[in-house]
């Protein structure tokens, strides 16, 4: 492949920009649907933690889609829309392919194994999504083993890292419930969707046209007397310095069917 034809396959960097760019729409306007919600919770006194997951109960299955809207509080918020941003955008970037798969897995999941086997109270929060998007981008870094992805990975670790804690029942009013079955959706969606490239690869290494490259390494060409006293000289050099032995010469009194098959020493 030509060095010119590959650069020009390459995205340009405002092509790179504007796709991160657009892929950080949908996740704002997920953000954006949460502070309103919020503040009409807030503003209108409406105590909307009452459409929440509560397990093991007719009323408590609405809230398997609504409970990810629904925020107790402004750090809760705070808590689940920076990650939803970053992560959401990360997906989209990165695997645009599968992104609404994950994100729908990891509500759905999240919700029914809460309604399932969680605590009896009303479960609210978007952490069980946001716990889904960071486990399929770290395990796809890494079951993927391509450089940019495991870039990725360990960011999602230096930014997150703090996330694994919550999978655990320390804090009583943490629905670690949601996050411990977020997570093994992403976990298992990554595996499952290991196949399907992501939109980003690692820079493939330049390489040159064998033509060209044997006419760099070839060596000059002599005429006459001077080629020929070149070329012995030559050979000559070779069975003393070389280590293959397939390279020497077979001289034309010798059977070559006698001799050894050669081999690096």
């Amino acid at each position: 492949m030509d060095v010119k034809e590959q650069v020009a396959r390459e995205p340009s960097p405002p092509v790179r920009e504007r796709k991160l760019i657009t892929s950080a729409i949908a996740p704002a306007l997920v953000v954006l649907g949460m502070w309103i919600v919020y503040l009409l919770d807030r503003t209108f006194e409406l105590d909307l933690y009452r459409f929440g997951t509560y397990p093991r109960t007719i009323r408590g299955l609405a809230g398997i889609l609504t409970s990810p809207f629904i925020h107790g509080d402004a750090e809760h918020l705070l808590n689940n829309s920076i990650p939803m941003l970053v992560l959401g955008s990360a997906l989209l970037y990165f695997f645009p392919r599968v992104a609404g798969r994950v994100v729908l897995v990891s509500w759905l999941v999240s919700g029914v194994w809460v309604w399932i086997s969680a605590r009896s109270s009303f479960h609210i929060g978007a952490s069980g999504v946001v716990y889904g998007l960071a486990a399929f981008l770290f395990t796809s870094g890494l079951i993927r083993k391509q450089r940019v992805l495991m870039g990725l990975s360990m960011l999602v670790v230096f930014l997150y890292g703090s996330f694994l804690w919550g999978i655990f029942p320390i804090v009583p009013r943490v629905s670690w419930e949601s996050h411990f079955w977020g997570a093994a959706a992403g976990v298992l969606m990554a595996y499952f969707y290991r196949h399907i490239p992501a939109a980003v690869q690692d820079p493939k290494p330049i390489t040159w046209d064998e033509d060209d490259e044997d006419e760099v390494n070839a060596p000059p060409q002599l005429e006459g007397d001077n080629a020929t006293n070149d070329a012995s000289t030559q050979l000559k050099a070779g069975q003393w310095h070389t280590t293959d032995t397939w390279n020497i010469r077979t001289p034309t009194n010798e059977n070559p069917a006698n001799k050894d098959s050669g081999g690096a020493s």
